[in-house]
């Protein structure tokens, strides 16, 4: 017999771990990290070819956890690189499956949340949802003009923690989502900064390839010279793909991702990890400035999130910068299992409708 309570599994797969967690209503009852290495990986041609490794592990972790999966009211993923499509809770189909197997949007391993909540939760005939994936496009039209006609700017960015925390700053203000204007920063691997309208995210810079550069990614770029540089023979395409997007930022100045590092080389006197984090700050404020402007300097909260939101430095450099503009609140870290599964819960306890992917 099920409980009578809501319980939720939580599945959030990243590149190198699949973290998951049991919630019963808003009750964690457990989470887990489970660790994959390279060479566990090296043997799938493609990302989406992981999705039963990385099930069997996730089902064993719940044996391991004495959770029986017939208890089970509902599966949450966290969704992935999908079309463009509006924040909120939406049931997985076989046609998002269809789209995530193709991966026209991007390989990437939060594609996965989907189709191994889909896979189990078929089996136990219970709903499957993902929640705010990355792919949220609430951008208005004039947003999406990038100075070239054949290119148009994309909405791509961390949207599932920043609409998680705004909803809690939001309730902390005394009001719901929909009421306030945010800037909402997510300081991460990648760097993204919103700015949300009543509720809708409606701008953002693209965390893969505008903005500020991050531990790993270099974000915004003089054009020119960039041209140049893919036209100099120096680098094969794959080589200046993964360049741009996974060992720009802070990697291609100091060979390290780890912000604490670069710190610890700046308080040792390295001149240039001291400039390059003041950059990053500085970075950081200039979008959130720009962002502003996009909500008429009618700003409510500036948040900012992730892991990097724990660096004191960094923090204290950005609202020295932007505090004139509105309240700054610090939110470090990510709440991502947690929103995921607010996000189902809503749903079932009849807050909201599931939308539907199409």
């Amino acid at each position: 017999m099920k409980d009578s309570k809501n319980k939720i599994l939580v599945i959030n797969p990243g590149a190198t771990s699949t973290k998951i967690a049991v919630y019963q209503d808003m009750e964690l009852l457990f989470k887990k990290t489970v660790e994959h290495s390279v060479q566990d990986l090296q043997e799938f041609s493609r990302v989406f070819d992981q999705y039963q490794y990385r099930l069997d592990l996730v089902l064993q972790s719940l044996k391991d956890e004495n959770t029986n999966i017939n208890t089970l009211q509902a599966i949450v993923g966290r969704g992935g690189l999908l079309k463009p499509l509006a924040g909120g809770t939406y049931q997985v189909n076989k046609k998002m499956i269809e789209d995530l197997e193709k991966a026209e949007q991007g390989e990437h391993a939060s594609n996965l949340g989907a189709v191994m909540a889909w896979n189990l939760a078929s089996q136990l005939d219970i709903p499957a949802f993902i929640v705010d994936p990355v792919s949220v496009d609430e951008m208005e039209p004039v947003a999406r003009i990038s100075g070239l006609a054949d290119l148009k700017r994309i909405s791509l960015s961390h949207a599932l923690n920043m609409k998680a925390v705004a909803r809690k700053v939001a309730k902390e203000m005394g009001k719901k989502y929909e009421e306030v204007n945010l800037v909402v920063v997510h300081l991460g691997t990648g760097v993204s900064v919103t700015p949300h309208k009543k509720g809708k995210m409606i701008d953002v810079n693209n965390a893969k390839a505008e903005g500020p550069f991050s531990p790993d990614r270099c974000g915004g770029l003089p054009a020119d010279q960039l041209v140049k540089l893919c036209f100099s023979g120096k680098y094969t395409y794959e080589e200046l793909k993964e360049k741009l997007g996974s060992k720009g930022g802070l990697y291609s100045y100091f060979g390290t991702m780890d912000v604490r590092e670069v710190e610890t080389m700046a308080k040792y006197g390295d001149k240039e990890a001291d400039i390059v984090l003041d950059a990053l700050a500085y970075q950081v404020g200039k979008e959130i400035g720009a962002m502003s402007t996009v909500l008429m300097g009618e700003v409510d909260r500036i948040i900012l999130t992730g892991g990097i939101a724990y660096s004191k430095r960094i923090v204290e450099d950005i609202i020295e910068r932007v505090k004139f503009i509105a309240p700054v609140e610090v939110v470090p870290g990510e709440e991502e299992l947690e929103s995921l599964a607010l996000g189902a819960l809503r749903i079932m306890q009849g807050q909201e409708k599931a939308a539907i992917y199409n």
